[in-house]
């Protein structure tokens, strides 16, 4: 699968079938994410795989909306340095966002679904997670082999994406 294929294709799955992701899969996943740009090459994440079932089903917990967890094969903690600043915050998060893309679409060729999750409840994933107390998670990732496995070939939904007329400008607004 080449690189456009994989972004236009990829789905967000949030049904997984009970098989298991091979070590050597959840490896080079975690690798792709490593590989992502960051902010002068700070490098200010870590990754924290979790594949134990009840694992899984506590960090469900930790979010409005992510369920999901409770049901993957593997769940991937995004995991930052404590930032006191605003503006360190922000690149943060936007360097997390290049690691959670290249690691999602790594497992999309592979024929893994994955979808992300927002921390709601920050004091609880540190604690689940056995953070450091310099550190945080503010994202996590499912990831598993679809329940579903026709999602992986099916044909995008009509009118999933803005068009682009409707968002791209040139030279200003």
């Amino acid at each position: 699968m080449d690189v456009w294929d994989a972004i236009s294709t990829q789905r967000a799955v949030r049904e997984f079938s009970d098989r298991p992701i091979p070590e050597d899969t959840l490896e080079r996943i975690v690798r792709a994410g490593r590989r992502a740009p960051s902010s002068n090459n700070q490098q200010r994440r870590a990754f924290v795989v979790c594949t134990d079932r009840e694992h899984l089903r506590e960090l469900s917990t930790v979010g409005d909306y992510a369920d999901h967890l409770a049901g993957a094969a593997a769940a991937i903690a995004l995991v930052t340095p404590v930032a006191e600043e605003h503006w360190q915050r922000e690149i943060d998060a936007l360097d997390l966002g290049h690691a959670a893309q290249n690691m999602m679409l790594c497992a999309w060729e592979l024929g893994i679904g994955s979808v992300h999750a927002a921390v709601y409840d920050e004091p609880r994933a540190h604690d689940l997670l056995g953070l450091p107390e310099d550190r945080r998670c503010d994202y996590l990732l499912s990831f598993g082999y679809p329940r579903d496995p026709s999602v992986l070939t099916s044909s995008p939904k009509p009118g999933g994406r803005t068009p682009l007329e409707e968002l791209l400008h040139r030279e200003r607004w």
